[in-house]
């Protein structure tokens, strides 16, 4: 019995694929609208995926377990007008913080001005330069490809060193020697004693380390404070994930008491968290993914009905070929599974030639943003062809093994 199906099998995949090589034009334009779905869903998938990874990365290098006291909220209902009359976060406020807190790990002052940073003739334009002390680095996950952080001494007499983003130093530095160079932040030399490790994600946007230069806290209030955003943001390290809340309860009665507010005056002050981020992320990628997916199921859809219609146009074609098959003994299913397997290799074809172009597109596109090839992609892409092709082709295969053979034989 297993002999006669696979024999069966053989033949009707043969008898498919000559109906497919008879009809060249035709299959290819049929598989058109599976090969656009899957093409879609595969480059959709690697490059939500890829940035995906750069955002956990991202997200990582600057430590999940990180509070920010700030003037502003990042994503809040606030209007942004009551947010700007609030009292600026001054460095007296940092202090006293620092004083008071019991639970963080590490505490540490944070204030940013937008910078040109050259070096010889190389310029990166409108650089986000952070000013904080020592203390800054154990607030962050931060590795070095070159160098260290600035020390404490550095930072307490503010001297004109720095630590730049692998983004800035690819820029500056293709050759790769940063250290010890001196670069030009703004109209003052600052020299380099650290180059990060690529850790940031392009989402990120202002957050991403890679994008950023990092110098003492007094560098920033000698040479740019015209420059710089005039409240201080202060960055709280819990002292484990589990403490997070605690450690935010604390700081929330700490700059409360700071600020001398009363039990009934609310908040004049943010304190921010990467919850805020990823939720915002996750609505970003929520949307592209329902897009993505309305796109594919269209194309996807669109496809089938073509590969519906043409095993149609196919099987009324070669109604006569069916009765003769029928009439010396063919049985039902071996006509069902012939022209199943017809718009099955057709779907399998543009499914694995789409699959193809997704992964050569997903190359170019790496340029710009980050993409990864998944094996669960890989094998969507094939399972989606062939759900496509057999679902597409049940009707008219359906309506060729019913086929009466003498009536089928007398069809002109």
């Amino acid at each position: 019995m297993i002999r006669v199906l696979g024999f069966e099998f053989k033949e009707s995949l043969m008898i498919a694929l000559r109906a497919i090589k008879a009809n060249k034009v035709r299959s290819a334009l049929t598989m058109l609208g599976i090969f656009i779905g899957i093409t879609v869903v595969v480059l959709m998938t690697t490059a939500i995926k890829g940035i995906d990874n750069s955002f956990q990365k991202g997200i990582s290098a600057l430590g999940s377990d990180v509070l920010y006291v700030d003037k502003w909220a990042w994503f809040s209902n606030v209007p942004w007008w009551k947010m700007r009359n609030r009292k600026n976060i001054t460095m007296e406020d940092y202090e006293k913080f620092k004083q008071m807190a019991k639970l963080p790990l590490a505490v540490a002052p944070s204030l940013d001005t937008r910078q040109t940073v050259k070096y010889q003739g190389r310029t990166v334009e409108s650089v986000f330069v952070n000013g904080s002390d020592a203390d800054f680095v154990k607030t962050t996950n931060f590795t070095f490809d070159q160098g260290r952080f600035y020390s404490e001494i550095e930072s307490n007499s503010a001297r004109d060193v720095c630590v730049i983003g692998s983004d800035v130093a690819k820029n500056l530095f293709p050759r790769g020697d940063a250290l010890d160079k001196y670069v030009k932040i703004g109209p003052v030399n600052f020299k380099v004693v650290g180059v990060l490790t690529e850790q940031g994600s392009f989402i990120l946007g202002n957050f991403n380390p890679d994008k950023r230069v990092y110098i003492p806290i007094g560098s920033v209030f000698k040479y740019f404070m015209a420059h710089a955003r005039g409240s201080v943001t202060i960055d709280v390290r819990a002292a484990s994930p589990a403490l997070i809340e605690d450690t935010r309860a604390e700081a929330e009665g700490i700059m409360r008491k700071i600020r001398g507010l009363t039990y009934n005056q609310e908040d004049d002050f943010s304190i921010n968290q990467q919850e805020g981020l990823i939720d915002n992320y996750n609505k970003v990628v929520g949307v592209i993914q329902i897009a993505g997916l309305f796109i594919t199921g269209l194309s996807l859809f669109v496809g089938a009905i073509g590969i519906m219609n043409i095993m149609f146009v196919s099987v009324r074609e070669r109604t006569k070929e069916i009765g003769l098959r029928k009439a010396i003994g063919a049985k039902r299913r071996t006509i069902l599974a012939q022209f199943l397997l017809e718009s099955s290799v057709i779907c399998l074809v543009g499914g694995i030639i789409g699959l193809i172009a997704a992964i050569l597109l997903s190359l170019l596109v790496n340029q710009f943003i980050p993409t990864s090839v998944q094996y669960s992609a890989v094998m969507l892409a094939i399972g989606v062809s062939l759900i496509t092709g057999i679902v597409s082709g049940l009707a008219p295969a359906y309506t060729a093994a019913k086929m009466d053979p003498v009536e089928a034989l007398r069809f002109e």
